[in-house]
């Protein structure tokens, strides 16, 4: 793999590409792009709106513009078209919930030395009373997925396939978009109870009551009810330990009638573990959150698979945002 040069300039640019991250994260924690949204504004409307020092809101508006996000000139701020489209609220291609998820995770990172010397998580889980951040986590989830399953579930074939079990599933948007796919399925979404009203909203909105249902429960510690022609996992290994991971695809194994298909969906690594980039620093990021959780490499993957009694275990043509894949193995007639 070719890596730029690492001259003076390029690792100082690294060290301080977190300001560029801040400056964005700040800008949509204030929803400076929805108010500007179709208009040109100037930035004393906006710090009004705000009920912030003028010379303040400007600067910030200036560095975001000066990142390509904005454009300006004397009768004000405008959105360029890929701020209006992904940064804007009212965009049906909103990302801005998993920026302020990123947001949230800033404080752990700061602490990562102290997590590399202790090998111990730092930043605790998400409180109950903490909805801000909860809210940022599971829309973020709902944003990236709704960008990634249109083109995912034309890969994933599941055309001989009657019932789908969307593990982990939160909202349900992958088995909502599997089942618009092929319209002989249907689907149950099984979650922790919290998510049940955010998965009966979004499969409410999206049209699909008779064919996608919630089930509550813990695929670490309870059973998973009924039987399924295919197990989706869609970037839950992550979180978990090895032997965790190994126990649920074990329960996916046990819950599959012969024939049928588990797909794994995550940030997949090198056998080496050394790249891509993205799955690399998302393991610190777990290292960070969790109690044992980080990226995985194919061939762990792929182990766990087969330990479980799947075979045909391949690779999916598939590369999503930040180097996500798909794996997938079936279960013998």
């Amino acid at each position: 793999m070719n890596h730029q040069p690492w001259s003076p300039e390029a690792i100082l640019k690294t060290s301080g590409a977190y300001w560029a991250a801040g400056a964005l994260h700040a800008a949509v924690a204030l929803d400076l792009f929805t108010r500007i949204g179709d208009s040109r504004v100037k930035g004393r409307i906006v710090a009004g709106q705000l009920n912030a020092p003028v010379d303040a809101v400007c600067r910030l508006l200036d560095a975001v513009t000066a990142m390509g996000l904005l454009t300006k000139d004397a009768s004000g701020y405008a959105n360029t078209e890929a701020s209006r489209a992904y940064l804007c609220l009212n965009s049906e291609r909103y990302i801005g919930y998993i920026i302020r998820h990123h947001h949230h995770l800033m404080r752990s990172w700061a602490k990562l030395p102290e997590a590399i010397l202790t090998g111990k998580p730092i930043r605790l889980p998400m409180r109950e009373e903490a909805q801000e951040e909860r809210e940022a986590f599971l829309m973020g989830m709902f944003n990236l997925a709704m960008q990634v399953a249109p083109r995912l579930v034309t890969v994933v074939d599941l055309s001989g396939c009657r019932k789908l079990l969307d593990l982990g599933g939160g909202p349900g948007t992958y088995a909502i978009h599997f089942c618009r796919q092929y319209p002989g399925l249907s689907a149950t979404v099984m979650d922790l109870p919290t998510s049940r009203s955010f998965a009966e909203n979004t499969i409410r909105k999206m049209e699909m009551v008779q064919r996608v249902t919630f089930a509550a429960g813990d695929y670490l510690l309870d059973d998973i009810p009924g039987h399924y022609d295919a197990v989706w996992m869609s970037h839950i290994l992550h979180g978990e330990s090895e032997e965790r991971c190994a126990r649920i695809i074990e329960k996916a194994y046990h819950c599959l009638n012969p024939g049928g298909v588990a797909v794994i969906h995550e940030f997949i690594l090198d056998d080496s573990l050394d790249r891509p980039l993205f799955p690399a620093l998302f393991s610190l990021n777990m290292l960070l959150g969790t109690e044992g959780g980080r990226a995985y490499s194919q061939g762990q993957l792929t182990g766990m698979l087969a330990t479980a009694g799947l075979v045909d275990i391949q690779r999916l043509d598939f590369c999503g945002p930040n180097e996500s894949g798909v794996l997938r193995g079936v279960k013998p007639a």
